[in-house]
Parts: structure tokens; C-alpha cells; sequence
């Protein structure tokens, strides 16, 4: 089963966004596992291809990030940037990590909207 990591964090606003979004994606996508992860737990590691959803800041719609630099902020704003952000970086100058897919999402917006722009990506 594909598993996709949604990174976020219920108790912070701008954080939420792929965890309100679980259960739609779960009753559209019932052959896709939604893992919820918080970036300061250990990575996953149980595949040569990791995607993710994440909600990033000053986009507007979502968009797909295949290089982990450019999805990057250079200079860390939260304890969230930094794990995620380093821990991703380290991995991938080890080469613990292959290949990385990740769905970034709008911070803020109307749950139903993002939904259906989301769902083609998801489908690739």
C-alpha cells in the first residue's frame, strides 16, 4: 500500500492544513495509507521514494516539490523548519534518500478547494 506522510500540527493554524485535510484524502484515496508525522520524530526510512504533504508558506495554490532545495527555506523560522529541513538534507548527503515527492499546500484556505486541487497530484 502507498503510504503518504502528512506533516502538520493540529494546534498551530498555519501548521494544520494536511491534517484537516486526513479525512477527505482517506475517503477519496482508500487504497492510500495517510500517516500523520510530526518532523521531530525519526524520518521515514521504509522506502526508496518518500511523499509527503506539507503546508508551505507564501504559495497559494498547491504544487509538487521534487528537490528538496527549492522546497527549503534557507533560513530556519520555526523548530519545524529546522528538523524537517536538516533532517532532509542529511539524508539526502548520506544518500538515505532517494527520492522525495512532496505536495505542498497553501497554509491557510478553504479545505474543499485545496481538496480538489490536490486530488490530480495525488493521482501522479
Amino acid at each position: 500500500m502507498k503510504k503518504i506522510f502528512l506533516i502538520g500540527n493540529l494546534l498551530v493554524d498555519e501548521d494544520s492544513m494536511p491534517l484537516k485535510l486526513k479525512p477527505l484524502l482517506q475517503k477519496e484515496f482508500p487504497n492510500i495509507e495517510f500517516l500523520e508525522f510530526d518532523p521531530t520524530e525519526n524520518f521515514p526510512e521504509d522506502s526508496d521514494e518518500i511523499c509527503m504533504i506539507d503546508s508551505v508558506k507564501g504559495i497559494n495554490e498547491p504544487r509538487i516539490f521534487i528537490d528538496i532545495d527549492e522546497f527549503i527555506i534557507k533560513k530556519g523560522v520555526s523548530m519545524h523548519d529546522f528538523d524537517l529541513s536538516w533532517e532532509m538534507k542529511l539524508m539526502k548527503k548520506t544518500g538515505r534518500l532517494k527520492k522525495v515527492f512532496i505536495i505542498g499546500i497553501p497554509q491557510t484556505g478553504e479545505i474543499d478547494k485545496i481538496f480538489g486541487q490536490i486530488k490530480p497530484l495525488i493521482k501522479i
